[in-house]
């Protein structure tokens, strides 16, 4: 299987990710590891609850893995794994791994992956303030806001 895809309550390992994504054939491994962190928008974050529909994120964590690799190369390993719970500042929310022969489709499919993720993904996320407030954010994209750049830079002289 080229997708691995996974929903944990536990912490996400390092060895783990990088066993998944060995194997002779491939010259590039890339990682994306997202943490939480402790602002947003201002406010300083205490911890944040991932509230996770797993069988329905693993489903969808596979049809986006599928995507990357018809996009970038169906010789690609693509491995997502999410916690869900409450997590601490500092703490991995997020890994997309993927193993590929060059550096430049890693790189891509990373970077397709992480922001289908976001956007797709049958996640919810609490963030919960260090004055005891807490507030559920929406997903969002990088993906139009960098494809607004990269067209910014590029009508440039």
């Amino acid at each position: 299987m080229r997708v691995l895809a996974r929903v944990v309550s536990e912490p996400i390992r390092a060895e783990v990710v990088a066993a998944e994504l060995s194997g002779p054939q491939y010259g590039a491994q890339l990682v994306f590891w997202g943490l939480v962190r402790d602002e947003n928008e201002g406010k300083r974050v205490h911890a944040v609850s991932y509230d996770v529909h797993p069988a329905l994120a693993e489903k969808t964590f596979r049809e986006i893995g599928e995507e990357a690799l018809e996009r970038y190369g169906r010789e690609l390993r693509v491995v997502v794994i999410h916690r869900a719970g409450r997590l601490a500042v500092g703490e991995v929310s997020v890994v997309v791994g993927v193993a590929s022969g060059h550096r430049d489709e890693a790189y891509q499919a990373s970077r397709y992956v992480i922001e289908q993720l976001k956007t797709r993904s049958p996640i919810w996320k609490q963030e919960h303030y260090a004055d005891g407030d807490s507030e559920w954010l929406l997903g969002h994209s990088l993906r139009g806001e960098a494809q607004g750049n990269a067209a910014a830079a590029s009508a440039k002289p």
